[in-house]
């Protein structure tokens, strides 16, 4: 150890001596392995990291499926066959987006929420901050109206009052208690200001098993269950409704996938080949600062012939140019981390709106652990070969100053080097060229009508209205 503390002091020393070469290399470092570190933190965010759910791994989602659809919206009668029938899992809930009207208190506005049955707080693993959860007698259709408002709600429209549990909100022109406050951060697929009893809702839609009204169905596994064989029992469970009920149910069946797979499977292979093309990048620097070392390991061939000549090992001088590389990487890594930091605030302000788990993405301890080990390895990967090369210097030739094939040695390498980074930049600029090739062709696509100065615009019914047209449809 006290060995290695002195090539960390001899490195710091020489680098210090050269201050362009150090600063050139750090900077270019700090650059790809912060992009590095950046696109991590969005693959990490999305891909990576549990869902914010208590044992989210054993939550999956239930869809129905058709020959057209391997994942479709779900009859609400079907829903209820699958409750009752199903063993493989400790509870099952459905969920549907739904706008409400909110009057009663100032002008109308429509604020976003869901109906759900009444388990899907305790399918998901949350409790209410404030009050209860819905009762399953308040989930039945002529049943007392009441609401479960979010955190962000409360606070916002009742300024966090102590006292909102019993208030009432006016919801498409319907008076509905409120018995209860979600925690901070609760969201499930998108955010929602209010959860009202799905078995409420008086709508046609949900008495028609034809109808598939926009429901979801969520789930959480049985202890010892496995995805696999909820499947397998809920494709029996699907063939037993197709054959009982043959005119709505007829060539359906049911699909059961995890719900991190559901939310993140469509962004999976871009978020990788993003991740890939920002590879290459840091490979790239890491040929530049590779050639930065050998142009300096040639300059300084004499001290390496001095230091073998005085009994330094072969090994001895491999480690101690590793050492410097090892330096280098971590300044690097470090001023890579405000680049990261910077880089993911710049991400988020670019994504699409509709990318999931937006709010898991950040700089956390696994980044920073994978910034540190990428700088270790980017160390070691661009100094190994200027040390293995210094180390290789003939002592005679190189003190007397007569020999050309040290040059010569490193001249092929820096050739081969700079072949590497020409043959990878060469394969990004192919790739990006492919991307925008693409982009243009979706610009082209015609879409059957002219979308200029088109505006498109919501329309609030009157709650009277809205209900009624609920009962022809």
């Amino acid at each position: 150890m006290n060995s290695l503390w002195k090539d960390v002091k001899y490195a710091l020393r020489i680098l210090a001596k050269s201050p362009g070469f150090t600063l050139v290399a750090v900077l270019t470092l700090a650059l790809g392995i912060g992009a590095n570190a950046a696109i991590f933190s969005v693959v990490n965010g999305v891909l990576l990291s549990p869902l914010p759910y208590p044992h989210s791994d054993r939550l999956v989602m239930v869809y129905e499926s058709s020959p057209q659809f391997h994942r479709m919206s779900v009859a609400y009668l079907n829903f209820r066959d699958w409750q009752r029938q199903s063993r493989s899992f400790s509870g099952m809930a459905v969920v549907r987006h739904y706008d409400f009207l909110l009057t009663g208190n100032g002008a109308a506005s429509r604020i976003m929420g869901k109906r759900v049955s009444a388990d899907f707080f305790s399918v998901m693993g949350v409790s209410p901050i404030l009050g209860r959860g819905f009762l399953p007698k308040e989930d039945e259709p002529g049943a007392n109206p009441v609401a479960i408002i979010t955190s962000g709600f409360w606070k916002g429209h009742f300024g966090g009052a102590p006292d909102v549990l019993g208030r009432s909100l006016v919801l498409d022109g319907q008076p509905n208690t409120i018995v209860g406050v979600l925690p901070e951060r609760f969201e499930f697929q998108r955010e929602a200001d209010v959860y009202l009893p799905m078995g409420q809702w008086n709508s046609e839609l949900l008495r028609n098993r034809g109808t598939r009204p926009g429901l979801r169905v969520v789930a959480r596994l049985a202890s010892g269950v496995t995805l696999a064989q909820a499947g397998q029992e809920m494709a029996g469970i699907g063939a037993q409704l197709a054959a009982l009920y043959p005119k709505d149910d007829a060539g359906h069946g049911v699909t059961v996938v995890s719900l991190q797979e559901d939310m993140v499977s469509g962004l999976r292979t871009s978020l990788l080949v993003l991740f890939g093309a920002v590879g290459f990048v840091l490979l790239i620097a890491c040929g530049n600062v590779a050639n930065l070392l050998l142009a300096r390991a040639n300059a300084r061939r004499r001290e390496f012939a001095l230091r073998g000549a005085l009994g330094a090992s072969r090994a001895r001088l491999v480690r101690q140019m590793l050492t410097e590389g090892v330096v280098l990487s971590l300044v690097g890594g470090a001023l890579g981390l405000l680049v990261a930091l910077w880089g993911t605030q710049a991400a988020l302000g670019t994504v699409p709106g509709g990318l999931p788990r937006v709010g898991e993405i950040h700089v956390d301890a696994r980044v920073v652990l994978f910034l540190f080990a990428i700088s270790l390895l980017t160390g070691l990967l661009f100094a190994l070969a200027p040390a293995l090369r210094g180390a290789d210097a003939d002592l005679n030739e190189t003190l007397k100053e007569g020999s050309r094939s040290v040059a010569r040695g490193h001249g092929r390498l820096q050739r081969a080097l700079i072949v590497g980074e020409v043959a990878m930049s060469l394969v990004l600029l192919v790739g990006a060229g492919l991307m925008l090739r693409t982009f243009g062709h979706l610009w082209a696509v015609d879409p059957g009508f002219d979308p200029h100065h088109v505006l498109t615009m919501k329309v609030a019914l009157a709650p009277d209205v809205a209900n009624h047209a609920d009962k022809i449809r």
